[in-house]
């Protein structure tokens, strides 16, 4: 790698995208030091004004390239303008430009980190609705995860299939990462298969691998009440998930489970007093996985996807349309994130 620049897209504008981003650069100003916006500038000006409370406005420093960030002066926030400019959009209300901007910055990053011009990106919370409402080719996808696998896929000449990802939600004290992601719960359970489960494993396994410098300690979550109870409470513990935990076991992983969900997660909880006895939790469905995570407050949590072939974290809340515009939002899992996004590409 050899550009330590980050993006941070800017999420939906009529959300809390924007202020958070502000937020990070007037509270953080050395943490967010390699960072530029991807987005709007009409869009950061406003959120600019809006963290100031009246107080000392953070100018934006407009970006006509990359090369300029070695020139931008210290207390600008750096925006690059993804495309003709945004139109100022109501706070709080689905909008379909909002929609197809924040998207369209998603494609812009993803396309500039797989090229290797940017180190890594950090997206604001878009929302899946507004998301819908721009139309093709956005409206295809569910969320973040599945458009940057579509990018990730279609510059290696691969198709979706070929490219599997995860979503890791983590925090100082619980990692988990999900077979299925942003599907019903119906669909979540036909995708409890052997060949998923045996994936997510592997995906799991070379990113933490990576990211802790040993082989981590992976923890299986059961789908049924205590883990299936020996078949009495459902068959998917006996027939599929033990299954796929011995194939990835025979491959020298160190994988545990299946184990009881409603007690796998207090086992892998690393506190001060209580050592984790697992680095990561892999969890059969997106609320059994993230409800534990976000349950510490989701000013903690941070998402990774895994599975790229480039660095993506997000904060692990969404456009939080009831409070945007009011100055009030948390911006710590943004800036949790961006922290997360430079050690995972190592800039110091």
């Amino acid at each position: 790698m050899t550009t330590s620049w980050i993006a941070i897209t800017l999420g939906d504008a009529a959300g809390i995208g924007p202020e958070i981003i502000a937020r990070c650069y007037q509270q953080a100003p050395a943490l967010m030091r390699d960072c530029f916006v991807a987005g709007d500038v009409q869009a950061m000006r406003r959120a600019s004004r809006l963290v100031a409370g009246g107080g000392l406005v953070a100018p934006v420093a407009v970006l006509t390239a990359l090369d300029d960030m070695g020139r931008i002066p210290p207390g600008c926030i750096p925006v690059l303008q993804v495309g003709p400019a945004l139109p100022e959009v109501p706070y709080g209300m689905v909008s379909e430009a909002a929609g197809e901007f924040a998207s369209r910055c998603v494609v812009w990053a993803a396309d500039a980190a797989l090229r290797g011009d940017i180190a890594a990106l950090v997206t604001a919370p878009l929302h899946k609705e507004a998301m819908s409402a721009a139309g093709a080719p956005y409206n295809g996808y569910p969320g973040h995860t599945e458009l940057l696998q579509a990018r990730a896929a279609h510059a290696q000449g691969l198709s979706v299939e070929a490219m599997p990802v995860r979503m890791m939600l983590a925090n100082h004290e619980l990692r988990t990462v999900l077979v299925s992601i942003h599907v019903s719960l119906r669909k979540a359970l036909e995708a409890i298969t052997f060949e998923n489960i045996v994936d997510t494993l592997r995906i799991t396994r070379v990113a933490l691998r990576n990211a802790l410098g040993r082989e981590p300690r992976i923890a299986v979550a059961g789908l049924n009440p205590h883990a299936g109870e020996g078949g009495l409470f459902g068959q998917e513990e006996i027939e599929t998930i033990a299954p796929a935990i011995a194939a990835v076991s025979s491959e020298g992983a160190d994988v545990y489970g299946p184990i009881a969900p409603d007690t796998v997660f207090m086992r892998a909880r690393n506190t001060e007093n209580h050592p984790g006895e697992f680095d990561v939790v892999v969890a059969m469905y997106h609320d059994q996985g993230l409800i534990p995570v976000k349950y510490f407050g989701v000013e903690q949590g941070v998402n990774v996807t895994l599975g790229l072939p480039l660095v993506r974290t997000s904060p692990d809340h969404g456009t939080a349309f009831d409070i945007a515009g009011r100055g009030v939002a948390d911006y710590r899992s943004l800036l949790e994130a961006v922290d997360t996004a430079k050690r995972l590409v190592k800039i110091n």
